[in-house]
């Protein structure tokens, strides 16, 4: 059998025992709060999620993004508060457009669309935070694991 097999058993086996590694940029003011509000209510959800809280998505740089691809997350996401609710101003719109250019890019250098998404959580949407990290590691699990830009740091 062929290792790229989709029939083969080993790599079935695998792919089950496979967890995807999600790095998740949140916003403090919104996103992060609704994570803590998650936490606190005890509401389930993957536990393959890292989080970096930032004080706004808009100061995600899209080379953090592209360097937790190359260090070995499998996924990431970025979320902060609702069009119309940053705590900055507009801060989320900044947000919208850079990661609209960033999508594009990263489609543009072969990188799965899935792998980094972007989502609109606010502090009182605990069981919606859980609800994305379900659907993202769900997304990334279906793409399996990162293989593009990701760096060999083993020596």
């Amino acid at each position: 059998m062929e290792r790229n097999d989709p029939n083969n058993a080993e790599d079935q086996s695998q792919n089950q025992q496979w967890q995807p590694k999600i790095v998740a940029f949140l916003c403090h003011w919104c996103s992060y709060a609704g994570a803590d509000l998650a936490g606190i209510s005890r509401i389930q959800y993957p536990p393959n999620i890292r989080v970096i809280r930032v004080p706004c998505s808009s100061r995600v740089n899209p080379l953090h993004i592209i360097k937790a691809l190359q260090h070995g997350a499998d996924g990431v996401l970025v979320s902060g508060c609702h069009p119309g609710d940053c705590h900055y101003g507009s801060g989320n719109y900044l947000a919208r457009r850079k990661f609209a250019l960033l999508k594009r890019f990263l489609e543009f250098i072969g990188i799965e669309p899935g792998r980094v998404q972007f989502s609109w959580v606010s502090a009182a949407e605990g069981q919606k935070f859980a609800s994305v990290i379900e659907e993202v590691v769900e997304d990334v699990r279906k793409l399996g694991p990162a293989r593009r830009l990701v760096k060999n740091l083993m020596k």
